[in-house]
């Protein structure tokens, strides 16, 4: 299945996952403690997939089919909205019938990633719970480390309350204009990288103290979009040259991936100094060579969402996922809430690994690093 390589697969895992062009696929030594090469081996090829596919629901409820496709070993995590989010009682209520259901899974050994978007500010998705404080806040704050080590905890503690053990923040972007994208709502910290980066990596050692796995968002860095360039209503081009991107916006990630960040983000914008026609999740110019290559990052990738209108250009859910998964993403976040959106992309992965479309021996990388990340929240 697929091409083949002059040197076994193992020898491929042990070295880091260098293969072929030079660029490093993550470093996922098979020698761990924690390391096991056979365990996906246990499932189905489309239960292998889905451990790397996101799923959402409409409404407050969680329908029969969603169920039954954890129970089967079909949904690798799931994301929450507020329209998902009645009260606190109500999502442990049903975070736990989502677990029951998972227990029941062939792949009940790998905790189920439950995420919700708990930047802080406006954007929350536990209303009334921790962080308060928005990112620009805590950076124009008298004491900002200080503030954002407590809005991490504060995050890792509201989530962890509640039974989900990921969160989507912090962002990352270095806002360039006030009242921007990002800067709209309060979602960056500051327009000097330097305070972006330190103040993220402590939110980050924070939130993950307590069990909940952060995420660096959106890679490289959507602080250059103006308040009309919407990735989730279309496509958004940034034309800040490659020296920029990697002194200001990649620069701001630096000390998040040093504090040791389980996932990081990537954005939807083309940067045309880099890639002039792939978006960064699709681009493997950005997720290999800039965050794995020039960035060293070794955790778990994850897209964003994949309905999307800045794909629209790169076709269906299937098409999208396909060409994520092909340039290096390992987390596929179907966030449409539709459940149908997240069988199509197991679908479409499993399709194009059986045709050699995709590597198997970077399907296998990527899937251990899912594995790893996974293991470590139980």
């Amino acid at each position: 299945m697929g091409q083949q390589f002059p040197v076994s697969r193992r020898t491929v895992l042990r070295a880091g996952g260098v293969i072929g062009g030079g660029l490093a696929l993550g470093a996922v030594s098979m020698q761990s403690a924690d390391a096991d090469p056979l365990w996906c081996h246990r499932f189905s090829l489309t239960q292998q997939v889905a451990q790397r596919v996101i799923f959402s629901y409409p409404g407050a409820t969680p329908s029969d089919e969603l169920l039954q496709l954890i129970r089967q070993g079909m949904v690798g995590g799931l994301i929450f909205f507020g329209e998902n989010i009645l009260s606190l009682s109500q999502i442990t209520e049903v975070i736990s019938e989502l677990k029951a259901a998972h227990a029941q899974s062939p792949t009940r050994d790998l905790p189920l990633l439950l995420m919700t978007d708990q930047e802080g500010g406006f954007i929350r998705r536990l209303q009334g719970q921790q962080p308060v404080l928005s990112e620009k806040q805590i950076g124009e704050s008298a004491d900002p480390v200080a503030a954002a080590t407590s809005a991490g905890a504060g995050a890792g503690a509201a989530l962890h309350g509640v039974g989900m053990n990921l969160n989507l923040a912090p962002v990352e972007d270095v806002f360039r204009t006030p009242g921007n994208f990002d800067d709209q709502w309060q979602r960056s910290y500051s327009q000097n990288p330097e305070v972006c980066g330190t103040l993220g990596a402590a939110f980050v050692r924070a939130q993950q103290a307590t069990g909940v796995a952060a995420t660096a968002k959106h890679y490289p860095g959507l602080g250059a979009a103006t308040v009309d360039q919407n990735t989730d209503l279309g496509v958004v081009t940034l034309t800040q040259s490659a020296h920029d991107i990697r002194t200001i916006d990649e620069f701001a990630f630096t000390p998040v991936i040093h504090a040791g960040v389980k996932l990081v983000m990537t954005s939807w914008a083309v940067y045309p100094a880099i890639d002039p026609v792939y978006p960064a999740g699709l681009s493997t110019r950005f997720v290999e060579g800039e965050l794995r290559g020039r960035q060293h990052f070794r955790g778990v990738t994850i897209t964003d969402a994949l309905e999307a209108g800045a794909l629209d250009p790169f076709g269906d859910t299937g098409q999208r996922t396909v060409l994520a998964a092909k340039a290096g993403m390992d987390l596929l976040l179907c966030s449409a809430r539709d459940v149908s959106q997240g069988q199509a992309a197991v679908s479409a992965v499993t399709t194009a690994l059986r045709q050699g479309r995709l590597n198997p021996w970077t399907f296998e990388l990527a899937l251990e690093r899912v594995r790893r990340l996974r293991v470590g929240l139980r």
